[in-house]
This record gives structure tokens, sequence and C-alpha cells, in this order.
């Protein structure tokens, strides 16, 4: 596929055939995958191929109790997660809602998943001392995981990053034997999609480029 075309066509796909990602085209995401940046070229990431049907379920329910809380400030009406305006919703009412399964469902069933880690002794966290919620190491791990995507769409497959099990991180390091100070940035579902998306909905150039100033003056 031409590259703009790729660009313009991956799409976070949570709904699969259920036909795998074969081995050889799975090497070859990764293959090409790898060359996406991170800070000093120090590729601190690790990938971990997810095939134990077991260890996919722990992951969707230790997936559970965030998807559950995001869907509860969804249906209040505010901007979930955020780290700037305090939610509304409690501990109690997220322990008593009813487990949102269908959230997590791709998670059970894709038919290849994978979990994409980062050694946080190799990010340099410029923002680290600043009075917010961290953001440039992402820098050194997300590129990774666009690029695994945009491979895969060329490769005829879908997937998406999702980061419900993020909130679990001490649970999956455990479950999957990583390393204290290596960090999951991503719990990625991969496979045929069900549908092809072609047509995404984004915001125009015009509400996202400006010249010199916030406001463009």
């Amino acid at each position: 596929m031409e590259l703009y075309d790729v660009m313009r066509t991956t799409f976070a796909c949570r709904e699969f055939t259920g036909e795998p990602v074969p081995e050889e085209v799975l090497r070859r995401i990764v293959d090409n995958a790898r060359f996406a940046p991170s800070g000093g070229n120090r590729q601190g990431w690790r990938i971990i191929n997810v095939t134990d049907v077991a260890t996919r379920e722990r992951l969707a329910d230790l997936s559970l109790p965030t998807a559950a809380r995001y869907l509860l400030e969804v249906q209040a009406g505010e901007s979930p997660l955020n780290t700037i305006h305090a939610s509304a919703i409690t501990d109690e009412q997220v322990a008593r809602a009813e487990p949102p399964q269908w959230l997590v469902a791709h998670i059970r069933k894709a038919p290849t998943l994978l979990v994409v880690t980062v050694d946080l002794g190799l990010v340099a966290s410029m923002d680290k001392d600043l009075d917010r919620i961290g953001l440039v190491s992402g820098g050194s791990i997300y590129p990774l995981a666009w690029n695994i995507l945009l491979a895969a769409r060329n490769e005829g497959y879908g997937g998406t990053m999702t980061t419900w099990g993020v909130a679990a991180e001490p649970q999956v390091q455990a479950l999957l034997n990583i390393p204290a100070d290596w960090a999951v940035a991503a719990i990625m579902p991969l496979g045929k999609p069900l549908k092809q998306l072609t047509r995404l909905k984004r915001k125009p150039v015009e509400e996202i480029l400006f010249t010199n100033r916030w406001d463009g003056g």
C-alpha cells in the first residue's frame, strides 16, 4: 500500500475474523516497526507475544476495573480518566458496576495479542519535574507501537492499542515476569479485521495547525 493510504486507513480494530497473524508476518511487522525512533536511539523496548489462553484471559480480567471506571465516567458526561478535572465517580461505584465484558472482549478473543513494554531506565523524561502527568517518556515507545499498527495494516491486518490493563501494571508484570522497572505501554490485539474502515473521522487541518502562537495571532 502507499504510505498515505496506510496512514489514512489504520483504524482501531477490535473485531477480528479469528485468523491469527502468521508467525512470518508478525516477524515482518516487528522487523519494520523496530525502525521507530526512541530517545537517544536506546530502543529500550520488548514485545511479548501472548499465546497462552489462560494468560490472555487474565489480562482481560485485569483490564476490567479501569474499563468499568472509564465507562461510568463517560456516562456521567466526563472526559474519562483525565488528570485535570477530578471525577465524581467513586471507587465504590466502580466496584458495584457490572463488569463491561464487551469492552475487553477484543483482548480475550484476539487471534494475536502483544504486550508492548519499555525500559524506564533507558527513557529520558524531560518533563519529570513538571507539576503534571509525564508525557515525554511515551515518545520512546509509542512510535514503535504505532509502527506495529501501520505495518499490520500494510499486511492486511489490524489492531488497537489498549491501555486498560496498565492501571494494573504490577499484576501484569507479575503475570508475564516483566521486571519492575519496565513499564507496560500497551496490550495490543491483532488479527484480520472483520471489516475494514476506509473513511476515518478526524479534525480538519485548520483546527490543529497554527502559526507562531496558540491562536495563530
